[in-house]
């Protein structure tokens, strides 16, 4: 296996911080939209998007939903802590545990957490007028943060209690607070699975009317379930990509999706980075099922070990079989997958994306789908006006070399 070295430095650019958008636009498809196409740069509006897709595209959506995952806590002393729940370990399944009714334990980070070593903290909130009291205490430390036990009276699932008592997880880099905007519009329309702590940006531009279009335009969509995580913001702190580490993230891709992907002969357009990294994580799958090795974590590097000639039909095929084989209606697994130059697309053939951050991940994903004129790219919204990072405006990238 031979990692590409990569200096991040290479992927770096001014990003002024009147660039990035604070708010969203009040219609959501009407966001500019940049489009890069036979390596010429367009400059449209999002409502046109299904004009510029190619002829018989399947696109594919990440249907999970924003959980409302800042808590508010108080000590007896007054001090307030915040608690940003980031995934659920007992259970560790996100739906099993937004069902759960007394406790459930959660991967957390504590802000003011000098000031909670130990003990419980409280938080009230009436639901259906009836007074709910959620108890928190840190039964774990860890390099990352800290296993959190939740525990409420009432008999209410922890996703009423969530929804009820918590706060829009919205991006660090807004530098605000979450307001009652949020609760809307950082969530797409076509959210469906409780489990994300931050949205998949690229799908907040898709309105009743672009999917109309979609339709009238005779292209297809479908949907599958990746839980974005915090590390989505987690910035490559070291010079060089091989030294960093990559988040981890779950995935959930329903049976019919994947004979969807088996049975479609046209480009396959992803509808964000969470999206593209679960497509090319599925393909990974397949083939570790081929190889008789466990599928049920791609991790970092797996895209350049597995140097396998399988196409993506193939590897679906291994994945069907393990399905039937195994009585199951949904492939489940997480993924830390990179997505960096040199890498070789399997599934995608091109990116419906918002603009990133400088020298982050995203970036480098960007940048394997279409090689250097990431620069280009980005240059030309710099100069046009289009707002940058989660509410900011879109892009869609086609790759020459893959269409």
């Amino acid at each position: 296996m031979k990692i590409p070295q990569i200096n991040i430095d290479d992927f770096d650019y001014l990003l002024p911080s009147e660039r990035i958008a604070k708010y969203p636009l009040e219609n959501r498809d009407q966001s500019k939209l940049l489009v890069f196409k036979n390596r010429e740069i367009a400059d449209n509006l999002f409502i046109n998007l299904p004009d510029n897709l190619p002829e018989n595209s399947l696109l594919v959506f990440n249907n999970t939903k924003v959980i409302r995952a800042r808590l508010n806590f108080r000590k007896s002393t007054g001090a307030k802590i915040e608690i940003f729940c980031l995934e659920p370990t007992q259970p560790n399944n996100a739906e099993l545990a937004f069902q759960q009714t007394q406790k459930v334990e959660w991967h957390c980070l504590v802000g003011n957490q000098k000031k909670w070593k130990e003990g419980l903290v409280y938080h009230q909130v009436v639901i259906d007028n009836n007074k709910i009291t959620v108890a928190a205490e840190i039964i774990k430390k860890l390099s990352d943060g800290v296993i959190i036990r939740f525990e409420w009276n009432g008999n209410l699932p922890f996703a009423t209690v969530m929804e009820a008592m918590g706060q829009t997880p919205i991006p660090p880099y807004l530098n605000r607070e979450a307001e009652d905007i949020d609760t809307e519009r950082y969530q797409t329309i076509y959210s469906k699975h409780d489990g994300s702590v931050a949205a998949p940006t690229a799908g907040l531009h898709f309105t009743p009317d672009v999917f109309n279009k979609l339709t009238s335009k005779g292209l297809k969509t479908i949907e599958l379930t990746l839980h974005v995580g915090a590390g989505t913001f987690k910035p490559v702190k070291s010079q060089t990509i091989d030294e960093h580490e990559m988040h981890t993230e779950r995935f959930h891709v329903p049976v019919h999706t994947i004979n969807a992907l088996m049975n479609h002969k046209g480009p396959v357009i992803a509808v964000g980075t969470t999206t593209v990294r679960t497509l090319e994580s599925l393909y990974l799958a397949g083939v570790k099922l081929k190889e008789k090795v466990p599928s049920n974590h791609i991790s970092q590097w797996d895209g350049f070990r597995f140097n396998s000639s399988l196409t993506f039909q193939e590897s679906l095929d291994y994945i069907l079989k393990h399905l039937n084989d195994n009585e199951l209606n949904a492939f489940e697994a997480s993924t830390s997958i990179i997505i960096i130059p040199g890498y070789r697309f399997k599934v995608i053939r091109g990116l419906v994306t918002n603009f990133h951050q400088p020298r982050s991940t995203l970036l480098l994903l960007i940048s394997a789908l279409v090689g250097d004129d990431w620069q280009r790219i980005y240059q030309y919204a710099l100069d046009h006006d289009f707002r940058f990072l989660s509410y900011g405006d879109s892009s869609l990238l086609l790759s020459d070399s893959l269409l």
